[in-house]
């Protein structure tokens, strides 16, 4: 079974893909689609086949004779977890894996959709200025980040290996970076996001090592 992933390599949510793909071993084909503004390629005539929002990721494979697709990074992961349970996303015991899922959330619909493209792109249309929107939200859910995984953290977020609130972690400290914040702030969130960096899973996966 080959698995397609429509992605772009500058796209926090694809890479929070990659890196739990690589963690997995499952490898993939990659289809780039190109969201930056210039120029939109999850537009195109065809790309709704895929992904009728027009987002990235989407992950699409052929099974039993169909083509079935994945979008939002969060189901994504969520299916990968239940298809290739080795290593673990999500701890065992209940209310971990809540709280797992908690934290990853807190990036997912807390921050990121607060200063991606298009909620940007809007802003600036209206006067906004886009960077200062995004650098406030992007502190204020660090912060709150922080505070949450401060308890229960250990070389990674949830302890002694990654889950998947590292997923979503590291790609928005790399947002964060980009808009001038110091993360050293943030230390609980810095120290785990350097424990992932030298993991190949998250190092060949960072935007800066692929091309697509």
């Amino acid at each position: 079974m080959v698995m397609r992933l429509y992605g772009f390599s500058r796209s926090s949510s694809t890479w929070r893909v990659r890196i739990g793909l690589a963690l997995k071993g499952i490898e993939v084909e990659t289809v780039t689609v190109d969201v930056r503004p210039v120029a939109r390629e999850q537009d195109a005539v065809g790309y709704e086949r895929v992904n009728p929002a027009r987002q990235v990721p989407a992950l699409e494979w052929e099974e039993d004779g169909e083509t079935r697709t994945l979008s939002q990074s969060m189901a994504i992961l969520q299916y990968l977890e239940q298809t290739h349970p080795r290593p673990p996303l999500w701890p065992s015991d209940a209310y971990a894996r809540a709280r797992a899922t908690q934290l990853a959330e807190l990036v997912n619909a807390g921050i990121q959709p607060l200063q991606n493209n298009r909620v940007l792109g809007r802003l600036e249309e209206r006067g906004v200025d886009p960077s200062a929107w995004a650098k406030l939200h992007i502190e204020r859910g660090l912060a709150a980040l922080e505070l949450m995984a401060r308890d229960g953290a250990g070389d990674f977020l949830l302890g002694d290996a990654p889950m998947v609130p590292d997923l979503y972690a590291v790609p928005q400290l790399h947002n964060a970076r980009k808009y001038g914040i110091d993360v050293a702030h943030f230390s609980t969130l810095a120290r785990c996001a350097a424990a992932c960096l030298a993991l190949p899973a998250f190092s060949n996966t960072h935007p800066d090592a692929v091309k697509t």
